[in-house]
């Protein structure tokens, strides 16, 4: 018998793990950090539900933290196996583990040097050194290239279009089903990403649902981002954008130098933020193969993303300084949904000034402070600290690299086959709700929404 059991994505968006089991093998595809609301936030710091060494492999779908942030964690627990994922995957992971650490390792001590932690002393959820030992145990595969991970258990990389290296992973199991994890799925004719790849054919399939509910705005060719820039020219501030330091920070300068070349923006000084965002950059240019094919002829370093006035921010006394000046500018800085990160300092210093701007442009977790902005909260804390908010807060879903409802029908509508079994994961109940519908009035298939924690015989 095979079964799945549902870790994480399950009635919520965050924390992707699922396991999967077969004749005493045990997989697990995803290892995601639950983050948001502090009741998700909790099941982080809970036990493994089985021993870490007690898996035979972990398989990754792409390195964004709510798949492969629990990996130190899991780790420390004692798995000592492989991690399968794509080379751009294990790049990626490179840069966002270490980050993660970083990050947990410095709320800690200022949790512990201002005195607003609940539990003395607070103690990040693993370490740096923690994260390196996890980026030992990666082994990048090709896309399209079947592997044995397990005993009787075969793995292929599909592209997804969602980040680079983000795939869905076909798991063969002998003399069990086949399975077609989707990851989170990318979006049809963006910039800077390939299409995802057709389906292909499974008895059950994962599916997103984050955006189940609705279907992003037209494109714009990019009208939103000039309507935000010169109006904020106007008030004389600054545009702060948080920003996930991969994928998204690529899309807007991709825009930013568009808009520029086509002179419907002024050359505005453009700030990276981020040394993580940077350092991505690096990895695109690498990997420019995998990138659309516009992106390629003229790619030399970053040159390919760098509008007239682009500037990285690597110190943290530039950092500073930057957080400091009046200057009109763009500021592109991490975290995207304002959870931790640099970006904290440029929010801090500018959310009471209503001559500023704070652009978001990708989804926001309940439970973030991003989310609670968007919302119109009145006031946020950061480090402990209110900040009443007086700045402009705008959001742009147009440049969501997840794939709107429309989108999903799309990719759904390219099996050949329906599967025997659907499941709808990575989702608010809300979304994920209202695609079930959806899929079963367009296409007449029922799918399966499992909660968090249920094992089910596949």
């Amino acid at each position: 018998m095979t079964h799945l059991t549902f870790l994480g994505a399950a009635r919520t968006v965050t924390g992707s793990k699922y396991l999967l089991e077969h004749a005493g093998t045990r997989v697990l595809i995803d290892c995601g950090l639950f983050q948001g609301l502090k009741e998700l936030r909790q099941r982080n710091w809970a036990d493994f539900p089985v021993p870490a060494d007690s898996l035979a492999a972990v398989v990754l779908t792409h390195a964004h933290l709510d798949h492969v942030g629990y990996l130190p964690r899991l780790v420390t627990q004692g798995y000592r196996g492989r991690v399968f994922c794509t080379g751009g995957t294990a790049d990626l992971c490179r840069l966002v583990l270490p980050d993660s650490a970083r990050i947990q390792e410095e709320d800690a001590r200022q949790a512990n040097k201002h005195g607003y932690a609940k539990h003395a002393p607070a103690l990040p959820l693993y370490t740096e050194v923690d994260a390196q030992r996890a980026l030992t145990q990666l082994q990048p595969l090709g896309y399209d290239r079947p592997i044995e991970v397990a005993a009787g258990i075969t793995v292929t990389f599909l592209q997804a279009g969602h980040l680079l290296g983000s795939a869905f992973a076909l798991v063969t199991v002998k003399g069990g089903p086949t399975i077609l994890f989707g990851g989170d799925l990318g979006r049809y004719g963006r910039p800077v990403l390939p299409d995802p790849s057709p389906a292909v054919d499974a008895d059950v399939v994962l599916v997103e649902s984050t955006y189940g509910d609705r279907d992003h705005a037209a494109d714009d060719n990019g009208q939103a981002l000039v309507d935000v820039i010169t109006e904020m020219l106007t008030r004389g501030g600054k545009l702060i954008i948080p920003s996930f330091a991969i994928g998204r920070v690529e899309e807007l300068l991709y825009w930013l130098r568009r808009l520029e070349q086509e002179r419907r923006i002024p050359a505005l000084p453009v700030y990276v933020d981020s040394p993580m965002a940077t350092e991505a950059l690096r990895y695109y240019t690498a990997r420019v193969a995998e990138l659309d094919p516009e992106l390629r002829p003229t790619q030399k370093g970053v040159s390919a993303f760098g509008s007239a006035r682009f500037q990285t921010i690597t110190s943290p006394r530039e950092s500073k300084a930057l957080t400091a000046s009046s200057r009109t500018a763009i500021v592109i800085s991490a975290s995207g949904m304002a959870t931790g990160g640099r970006v904290l300092h440029h929010l801090a210093a500018a959310l009471p000034d209503p001559k500023h701007t704070i652009l978001f442009v990708g989804y926001q977790a309940a439970g973030t402070r991003g989310r609670q902005l968007v919302d119109g909260a009145k006031e946020v804390r950061i480090h402990g600290r209110p900040v009443p908010v007086g700045a402009r807060i705008v959001k742009i879903d147009s440049m969501s690299a997840h794939a709107d409802r429309g989108e999903m029908l799309r990719w759904l509508g390219t099996f050949q086959t329906p599967p025997k079994r659907l499941f709808l994961v990575h989702g608010e109940p809300g979304p994920m709700d209202a695609l079930k519908a959806f899929v079963k009035e367009r296409l007449g298939w029922d799918a399966e929404t499992p909660a968090h924690g249920a094992r089910i015989e596949v």
